[in-house]
């Protein structure tokens, strides 16, 4: 075929880029659009802004573009026109504005992996309900009577597997103790077995595919992902068909309190539904955690204070165990771990296992001047805001006592709100509040404005409608693994690794330690 024939050919496709290209500028036009670029048609700046880079940092492309254009600016990312927000204000806006302004939009390629009920890519009502779901199951009361006891149980299965000197994956490790935990907490399988064994294997390929890029052609980790997605929900379904057999003839299992079994009882959801909804909450409940936790080992490692500081904590709680006869913990003792709720949050503000959110405006919106038009992807980075200088004070420096103030001031305010409660009920006059007011600001240091303002941007779990189902057992899967950690070995790092974003927060050698045991009480 001659070059001219060949220019023939693709002269109508040419022109039809062109056409769609000009209605975008002219529509765009019509909009005060933040600053920015486009990038190339249809690929946009996709391909710089997923470059791999430091966990710690937000990378080359952010830099640059919050340096030229600012804290928000405008860009073509994933196939859609897109504005970009490291702005803290604007962050916050969005989450609080989902299902009226905003509403969550991730790529196709992450729905059709995850299916079409996952609770990470459904809206509206379905989403709520799906949510209710999860959030009554991962209830309060039993994060106390159940999964605290289960959670301990799988930590203490993994660490004693750990040899003196002898050098593994950290990662791997964390990814096991995750693992063994969302199977048990999920469907009741126990960690070892054959079946839980398979299933992990299909898991990993599964978890392969979702991080790489979304070619579904034989061979790629794409499709490998797609047909083990098939294979572990064909696996959950004959779980189902197993329980509903023995529901007919009436035989119980109480060892089969599970996530399968409550939403197979107290839900009206189809089969599919329910498979997908095992599925997503499987991934999210694995992989963030598992995450979190390398992360954890990863920093403190670095921080003597900090884990001289945890083991002075830990050793308290352990010691009052043993006065009181007691062997397994309880919420008691979790609630005293205060300092390790510092480290967790440092952890996550500096490691930002979640980096950006994927959103959509569904009606034009105006923020600070600039116009966000209707159909246009909205992506809030959140680890941008959580580095950004101008809320916490050396945001690259891991220093868990910057929460202190954060946790005191909490409770500051607490007492302060029942307080003013009381004197408004007493009385009405308006002149009272007033008072307690002024005091109450009169008595806040700087450093607790400021901790107010940092509380306030601090979103590793997101915010709004979607704030993360299971914030809750994350903290605790993290608070109850570093417990153990502290109390039980001294860990070092082989070699030179460190996280990095890919987007997902990944450790390339696997976050390789040498451990040795200890006592310490």
């Amino acid at each position: 075929m001659s070059c001219s024939e060949l220019v023939v050919l693709l002269l109508p496709s040419i022109l039809s880029l062109l056409l769609v290209f000009i209605l975008m500028q002219r529509k765009q036009a019509r909009f005060n659009l933040p600053p920015g670029n486009m990038g190339w048609p249809f690929i946009g700046e996709t391909i710089g802004y997923l470059k791999p880079y430091s966990a710690t940092s937000i990378g080359k492309f952010m830099e640059q573009h919050i340096s030229r254009y600012g804290k928000i600016y405008r860009s073509n990312l994933f196939g859609e026109p897109t504005i970009v927000s490291a702005d803290a204000g604007l962050n916050r806006f969005i989450l609080q504005n989902e299902g009226r302004l905003f509403e969550c939009s991730y790529p196709r390629s992450i729905g059709g992996i995850l299916g079409k009920w996952s609770m990470l890519v459904l809206v509206g009502d379905m989403h709520r309900n799906m949510r209710s779901i999860a959030l009554n199951f991962l209830s309060n009361v039993r994060l106390r009577s159940h999964l605290l006891k289960e959670v301990e149980k799988q930590t203490l299965l993994v660490l004693s597997s750990w040899k003196e000197n002898c050098t593994f994956s950290a990662q791997d490790e964390a990814k096991k103790f995750t693992f063994n935990l969302m199977a048990k907490h999920m469907m009741s399988l126990d960690p070892g077995k054959t079946q839980t064994e398979q299933l992990k294997k299909e898991y990993v390929t599964f978890m392969k595919g979702i991080v790489s890029a979304p070619l579904n052609f034989p061979g790629t980790p794409y499709r490998k992902a797609l047909k083990s997605r098939s294979v572990i929900l064909k696996f959950i379904e004959q779980k189902m068909e197993e329980r509903i057999a023995r529901m007919k003839e009436g035989v119980e299992n109480s060892e089969e309190d599970d996530l399968l079994g409550w939403v197979m009882e107290h839900s009206n959801l189809p089969t599919e539904q329910i498979l997908d909804l095992i599925l997503s909450l499987l991934f999210a409940g694995h992989e963030t955690s598992s995450v979190s936790i390398a992360l954890a080992i990863y920093f403190l490692q670095a921080c003597p204070a900090a884990i001289q500081q945890l083991k002075e904590e830990h050793i308290q709680i352990s010691r009052a165990k043993k006065q009181s006869g007691e062997m397994e913990m309880n919420w008691d003792d979790y609630k005293k771990m205060e300092f390790t709720q510092c480290v967790i949050s440092e952890t996550l503000r500096l490691g930002n296992v979640v980096r950006f959110l994927h959103r959509k405006a569904v009606r034009d919106v105006r923020y600070k001047g600039y116009d966000i038009p209707r159909g246009w992807k909205v992506l809030p980075v959140i680890s941008a805001v959580h580095l950004d200088s101008t809320v916490f004070d050396q945001p690259q420096h891991f220093n868990p006592w910057r929460w202190q103030v954060s946790r005191q001031l909490s409770s500051y305010y607490k007492h302060v709100f029942f307080l003013l409660l009381i004197i408004i009920i007493l009385s009405s006059r308006i002149y009272y509040q007033q008072h307690d007011n002024d005091c109450a600001s009169s008595t806040c240091s700087s450093a607790a404005a400021a901790a107010a303002t940092r509380s306030n941007y601090f979103m590793p779990f997101g915010g709004g409608p979607r704030l993360c189902a299971g914030l809750e057992l994350a903290k605790l899967e993290m608070a109850v693994f570093i417990h153990h950690l502290v109390l039980n070995f001294h860990w070092e790092m082989v070699g030179a690794d460190q996280a990095f974003a890919f987007p997902f927060v990944d450790f390339p050698d696997g976050l390789p330690i040498r451990v040795k045991h200890h006592t310490v009480i």
